[in-house]
């Protein structure tokens, strides 16, 4: 086995850069990649439908049974808080993905 050298190290360094650079160039054109789409589609209708419905009912109720067994709100409120999580998931993804909105920041003047 060959040992590390510094030089080896420098040269698969500068590999590792330029595919880095070269994939980043590749998907940082600005398009749309749709290999997954359909699958996200599925997701989100299920998700929103009536099977997402369902759980989050499921969610709820065994929020309400173990807050009566623990004899503490915090346990409900967990729970409505993942079912509105699961619910609106697919939709705050969305917006977080599809964001096409510069965010800028500046110094106060005059300080």
């Amino acid at each position: 086995m060959k040992a590390l050298s510094l030089r080896n190290v420098k040269s698969a360094m500068a590999v590792n850069i330029i595919l880095a650079l070269g994939v980043a160039a590749v998907y940082a054109k600005g398009t749309t990649q749709t290999g997954f789409s359909d699958v996200w589609q599925t997701i989100t209708e299920y998700m929103q439908g009536s099977l997402g419905r369902v759980l989050v009912g499921l969610i709820v109720i065994v929020g309400v049974a173990a807050a009566v067994v623990r004899q503490s709100l915090m346990v409900f409120a967990v729970a409505v808080g993942a079912a509105i999580g699961l619910y609106y998931s697919p939709s705050i993804i969305d917006g977080m993905m599809a964001s096409s909105v510069a965010i800028t920041t500046s110094l106060p003047v005059g300080i």
